[in-house]
């Protein structure tokens, strides 16, 4: 006898419903992918391996852009000054105090949000364009303060090298396992994340635990509470939720995420100054998050590995138009395609994206997978 199925997908208890990964092949194909991320460098270029490095990192910044705006309505222009302490912070534990990369990274976090904190207070008082404004103060300080105070320190305008993240193992039976070199001078094995294809791991390592963290909290009573205040902060007040609290809370977790990956990238170029990532950076991940879709667990990643995708595009296609241009067939200059190039295209891409899709790529993402559990009967 035949057995009749219903079509689609459907929930037979709470559990399934508020499943994350829903069924098998979901699980089998994240770990698949999972896997292909770590194995990246036995496969592919170093340009590629850069690249995906590159990506993850600021995929971490927009995760806690998406946690201050996506989720709690609260407009900020200073993701990257955070960064910023973040990556200070981190140059600052292991180059002169010592420290192991593994303990000054969650330290820049906290450092970092303990500054955002102190730029989140305006929150209570002012909304949409003057928090803007207060926020992209800090774009401004930040930056100002790395270059011309505590020059002894930090260095002023040429900023700090950082060193090689490491870890430090025994000696097991006289021999290094697992790719450890021999140091002499401690008698200990001593793996080195010196390059993008090594210190991939520690990114994608990050990233999945930031990505876990960040999907939690929007399920979470804290997170239903910041998307209460996004939509009606007066509402939200009459229900008893402290608008204070829970507006710092939300910023000092952004920064928090912004400090990781400022730690992160600092680590991944070995140098970080005031000019590493500047305010241009903090409107690019406003952009990456209005592209990818605002208060979405997967908005970051589109909208980040979308736009990145677009840079590159540029810089593939700026030789092509110069050699156009020098050969007359496209009027112009082309000395100055190269750095025309990446904002043209940035800005077109987000206006094409408010004006078609302004609820951002996840949006559509949504509706495929609505139309998926739908099937046969989806349209």
């Amino acid at each position: 006898m035949a057995v009749i199925r219903p079509a689609g997908d459907y929930d037979t208890s709470y559990e399934q419903d508020m499943a994350v990964i829903r069924k098998r092949w979901q699980l089998a194909l994240l770990l698949a992918m999972l896997a292909a991320l770590y194995t990246l460098p036995l496969y592919t270029s170093s340009a590629t391996v850069s690249f995906v490095n590159r990506a993850a990192i600021f995929i971490i910044a927009v995760q806690g852009l998406n946690i201050l705006t996506g989720y709690t309505g609260q407009i900020s222009l200073g993701q990257a000054a955070f960064m910023t302490v973040g990556g200070y912070v981190s140059a600052l534990l292991m180059g002169v105090w010592g420290w192991n990369f593994f303990l000054a990274l969650p330290v820049a976090g906290l450092m970092a949000g303990l500054v955002g904190l102190f730029f989140g207070l305006p929150s209570l008082r002012v909304k949409g364009f003057y928090l803007v404004m207060a926020t992209l103060a800090a774009q401004f300080i930040i930056p100002w303060m790395t270059s011309n105070l505590w020059k002894d320190v930090l260095n002023g305008a040429q900023g700090l090298n950082v060193p090689v993240p490491e870890i430090v193992l025994p000696v097991v039976n006289g021999l290094c396992y697992l790719g450890t070199q021999f140091d002499a001078e401690t008698v200990r094995c001593v793996y080195r994340f010196s390059t993008p294809s090594q210190f991939i791991y520690i990114t994608l390592t990050v990233l999945v635990i930031t990505t876990i963290l960040a999907l939690n909290i929007s399920r979470t009573r804290f997170g239903r509470a910041l998307i209460s205040v996004r939509d009606n902060d007066l509402a939200a007040e009459l229900l008893g939720i402290n608008l204070f609290h829970y507006k710092l809370r939300a910023f000092f977790l952004a920064s928090v995420y912004a400090g990781l990956a400022g730690a992160l990238l600092a680590s991944n170029l070995r140098h970080i100054n005031s000019e590493t990532i500047g305010l241009n950076d903090s409107i690019i991940m406003l952009g990456m998050l209005i592209v990818g879709g605002m208060g979405t667990n997967v908005g970051p990643f589109f909208g980040t590995v979308f736009m990145m995708l677009l840079e590159e595009l540029a810089v593939w296609a700026t030789p092509i138009i110069v050699g156009l241009i020098s050969s007359g067939v496209l009027p112009g200059n082309a000395a100055g395609v190269g750095a025309a190039l990446r904002p043209l295209i940035f800005g077109t891409s987000l206006a094409l994206f408010l004006i078609f899709e302004p609820r951002g790529m996840a949006f559509r993402w949504n509706l495929l997978k609505a139309s998926w559990r739908l099937r046969p009967f989806a349209r």
